[in-house]
Protein backbone atom coordinates (compact mmCIF):
# COMPACT_ATOMS: atom_id res chain seq x y z
CA UNK A 1 0.00 0.00 0.00
CA UNK A 2 1.19 3.51 -0.79
CA UNK A 3 1.13 6.64 1.30
CA UNK A 4 -1.74 9.10 1.48
CA UNK A 5 -1.69 12.84 1.99
CA UNK A 6 -3.17 14.37 5.12
CA UNK A 7 -3.20 17.81 6.64
CA UNK A 8 -5.17 20.99 7.23
CA UNK A 9 -5.57 24.59 6.21
CA UNK A 10 -5.15 26.81 9.25
CA UNK A 11 -5.97 30.42 10.00
CA UNK A 12 -4.35 32.64 12.64
CA UNK A 13 -6.64 34.51 14.97
CA UNK A 14 -6.14 38.02 16.30
CA UNK A 15 -4.49 36.60 19.44
CA UNK A 16 -1.90 34.75 17.36
CA UNK A 17 -3.33 31.25 17.73
CA UNK A 18 -3.59 28.97 14.72
CA UNK A 19 -6.88 27.18 14.23
CA UNK A 20 -7.96 24.53 11.75
CA UNK A 21 -10.24 25.91 9.03
CA UNK A 22 -10.28 23.03 6.52
CA UNK A 23 -9.47 19.33 6.86
CA UNK A 24 -7.71 18.24 3.67
CA UNK A 25 -9.45 14.88 3.81
CA UNK A 26 -12.68 16.74 3.01
CA UNK A 27 -11.18 17.98 -0.28
CA UNK A 28 -10.64 14.45 -1.67
CA UNK A 29 -7.17 15.02 -3.09
CA UNK A 30 -6.50 11.38 -3.91
CA UNK A 31 -3.02 10.15 -4.74
CA UNK A 32 -0.88 12.21 -7.11
CA UNK A 33 2.79 11.43 -6.59
CA UNK A 34 4.03 13.79 -9.30
CA UNK A 35 2.18 16.74 -7.75
CA UNK A 36 3.36 15.75 -4.28
CA UNK A 37 6.94 15.62 -5.51
CA UNK A 38 6.89 19.05 -7.09
CA UNK A 39 5.05 20.72 -4.22
CA UNK A 40 6.37 18.93 -1.13
CA UNK A 41 9.31 16.70 -2.18
CA UNK A 42 7.51 13.45 -1.49
CA UNK A 43 6.89 11.02 -4.34
CA UNK A 44 7.62 11.95 -7.92
CA UNK A 45 10.10 10.49 -10.36
CA UNK A 46 13.24 12.40 -9.48
CA UNK A 47 12.89 14.94 -12.29
CA UNK A 48 12.29 17.85 -9.87
CA UNK A 49 15.33 19.45 -8.21
CA UNK A 50 13.55 22.43 -6.64
CA UNK A 51 10.21 21.47 -5.07
CA UNK A 52 8.19 24.44 -3.89
CA UNK A 53 7.53 23.79 -0.20
CA UNK A 54 9.81 20.97 0.86
CA UNK A 55 11.14 19.50 4.08
CA UNK A 56 10.09 22.22 6.51
CA UNK A 57 8.72 19.90 9.16
CA UNK A 58 5.69 20.86 11.20
CA UNK A 59 5.37 24.50 12.26
CA UNK A 60 6.34 25.18 15.85
CA UNK A 61 2.91 26.62 16.67
CA UNK A 62 0.38 24.26 15.05
CA UNK A 63 -3.34 24.23 15.65
CA UNK A 64 -4.68 21.73 18.16
CA UNK A 65 -5.88 19.23 15.51
CA UNK A 66 -2.39 19.13 14.00
CA UNK A 67 -0.82 18.75 17.41
CA UNK A 68 -3.25 15.96 18.23
CA UNK A 69 -3.10 14.00 14.96
CA UNK A 70 0.00 15.03 13.00
CA UNK A 71 2.74 13.50 15.13
CA UNK A 72 2.08 9.78 14.79
CA UNK A 73 5.07 7.48 14.24
CA UNK A 74 3.89 6.43 10.77
CA UNK A 75 3.54 10.02 9.53
CA UNK A 76 6.41 11.66 7.70
CA UNK A 77 7.49 14.37 5.24
CA UNK A 78 5.72 17.15 7.14
CA UNK A 79 5.84 20.61 5.61
CA UNK A 80 3.80 23.80 5.30
CA UNK A 81 3.33 27.03 3.36
CA UNK A 82 1.43 30.27 3.94
CA UNK A 83 -0.95 31.67 1.37
CA UNK A 84 1.48 34.56 0.88
CA UNK A 85 4.08 32.03 -0.28
CA UNK A 86 1.64 30.13 -2.49
CA UNK A 87 0.35 33.34 -4.07
CA UNK A 88 3.92 34.33 -4.97
CA UNK A 89 4.74 31.09 -6.82
CA UNK A 90 5.78 31.35 -10.44
CA UNK A 91 4.04 28.21 -11.70
CA UNK A 92 5.96 28.35 -14.98
CA UNK A 93 9.45 28.54 -13.46
CA UNK A 94 11.67 25.51 -14.16
CA UNK A 95 11.96 23.03 -11.30
CA UNK A 96 15.24 21.60 -12.62
CA UNK A 97 18.19 22.61 -14.78
CA UNK A 98 18.04 19.64 -17.14
CA UNK A 99 15.41 18.07 -19.35
CA UNK A 100 13.36 15.42 -17.56
CA UNK A 101 14.68 11.94 -18.30
CA UNK A 102 11.40 10.24 -19.13
CA UNK A 103 8.93 13.08 -19.66
CA UNK A 104 8.16 14.63 -23.03
CA UNK A 105 6.05 17.61 -23.96
CA UNK A 106 3.16 16.84 -26.31
CA UNK A 107 2.41 19.56 -28.85
CA UNK A 108 -0.47 19.79 -31.32
CA UNK A 109 -1.49 22.45 -33.86
CA UNK A 110 -3.75 25.11 -32.37
CA UNK A 111 -6.61 26.92 -34.09
CA UNK A 112 -4.16 29.11 -35.98
CA UNK A 113 -2.01 26.16 -37.02
CA UNK A 114 0.82 27.02 -34.62
CA UNK A 115 1.98 24.27 -32.29
CA UNK A 116 0.61 24.49 -28.74
CA UNK A 117 1.76 22.38 -25.82
CA UNK A 118 -1.18 20.27 -24.69
CA UNK A 119 0.32 18.02 -22.05
CA UNK A 120 3.34 16.18 -20.77
CA UNK A 121 3.55 12.41 -21.14
CA UNK A 122 5.57 9.58 -19.64
CA UNK A 123 7.64 8.82 -22.71
CA UNK A 124 8.21 5.09 -22.24
CA UNK A 125 4.48 4.57 -21.67
CA UNK A 126 3.46 6.38 -24.86
CA UNK A 127 2.82 3.77 -27.57
CA UNK A 128 5.23 4.07 -30.44
CA UNK A 129 7.28 6.96 -29.04
CA UNK A 130 10.39 4.93 -28.15
CA UNK A 131 10.42 3.36 -31.60
CA UNK A 132 9.89 6.70 -33.34
CA UNK A 133 12.72 8.26 -31.31
CA UNK A 134 15.02 5.36 -32.17
CA UNK A 135 14.17 5.78 -35.86
CA UNK A 136 14.85 9.52 -35.68
CA UNK A 137 17.98 9.60 -33.51
CA UNK A 138 19.45 6.10 -33.37
CA UNK A 139 18.68 2.79 -31.73
CA UNK A 140 20.22 3.68 -28.37
CA UNK A 141 18.41 7.00 -27.95
CA UNK A 142 15.07 6.63 -26.16
CA UNK A 143 14.92 9.15 -23.31
CA UNK A 144 13.84 12.64 -24.38
CA UNK A 145 16.73 13.96 -22.28
CA UNK A 146 19.08 12.19 -24.70
CA UNK A 147 17.51 13.55 -27.88
CA UNK A 148 19.77 15.97 -29.76
CA UNK A 149 19.36 19.67 -29.09
CA UNK A 150 16.28 20.88 -30.91
CA UNK A 151 15.24 17.31 -31.61
CA UNK A 152 11.59 16.42 -31.78
CA UNK A 153 9.58 13.36 -32.70
CA UNK A 154 6.49 13.44 -34.91
CA UNK A 155 3.98 10.70 -34.16
CA UNK A 156 0.27 10.34 -34.97
CA UNK A 157 -0.23 14.04 -35.66
CA UNK A 158 1.52 15.17 -32.49
CA UNK A 159 5.01 16.56 -31.88
CA UNK A 160 7.01 15.42 -28.85
CA UNK A 161 9.85 17.51 -27.45
CA UNK A 162 12.12 17.28 -24.38
CA UNK A 163 10.80 19.29 -21.47
CA UNK A 164 12.03 20.89 -18.27
CA UNK A 165 9.27 20.41 -15.75
CA UNK A 166 7.36 23.23 -14.08
CA UNK A 167 4.84 23.23 -11.25
CA UNK A 168 2.07 24.10 -13.71
CA UNK A 169 2.77 20.89 -15.61
CA UNK A 170 2.71 18.64 -12.55
CA UNK A 171 0.18 20.37 -10.28
CA UNK A 172 -1.89 22.80 -12.38
CA UNK A 173 -3.07 25.45 -9.91
CA UNK A 174 -6.31 26.14 -11.78
CA UNK A 175 -7.38 22.50 -12.07
CA UNK A 176 -8.80 20.09 -9.51
CA UNK A 177 -7.80 18.82 -7.10
CA UNK A 178 -5.24 21.52 -6.21
CA UNK A 179 -7.50 24.37 -7.23
CA UNK A 180 -9.75 23.34 -4.32
CA UNK A 181 -6.93 23.99 -1.87
CA UNK A 182 -5.74 27.23 -3.42
CA UNK A 183 -9.27 28.61 -3.76
CA UNK A 184 -10.03 27.79 -0.14
CA UNK A 185 -6.82 29.45 1.01
CA UNK A 186 -7.45 32.51 -1.16
CA UNK A 187 -10.94 32.95 0.26
CA UNK A 188 -9.66 32.62 3.81
CA UNK A 189 -6.84 35.07 3.10
CA UNK A 190 -9.38 37.67 1.99
CA UNK A 191 -10.73 37.52 5.53
CA UNK A 192 -7.62 36.86 7.63
CA UNK A 193 -4.68 38.14 5.58
CA UNK A 194 -2.17 36.34 3.37
CA UNK A 195 0.30 35.54 6.16
CA UNK A 196 -2.46 34.28 8.45
CA UNK A 197 -3.53 31.34 6.28
CA UNK A 198 -1.35 28.26 6.19
CA UNK A 199 -1.37 24.85 4.55
CA UNK A 200 0.13 22.05 6.65
CA UNK A 201 0.62 18.61 5.09
CA UNK A 202 2.15 15.25 5.86
CA UNK A 203 2.06 11.72 4.48
CA UNK A 204 1.53 8.31 5.92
Amino acid sequence: MGADIDGVIETRSADGQWEMAVDLLDLQLGRDHEAWGCLFNFGGTGAVDRPLFADRGLPSDPSDPVRDTGFEDYQHSHTYATWAEVAAVDWDAPLADEHAYNWAGLWRPGDDGELVQHDIVWASATPGLDEAAADAFGEDVYSPAEWPQGGEVHLDGAVYRPVILTARMLAPPDQAPWSRIWNAMRDLADEHGDDNVRLVVWFG
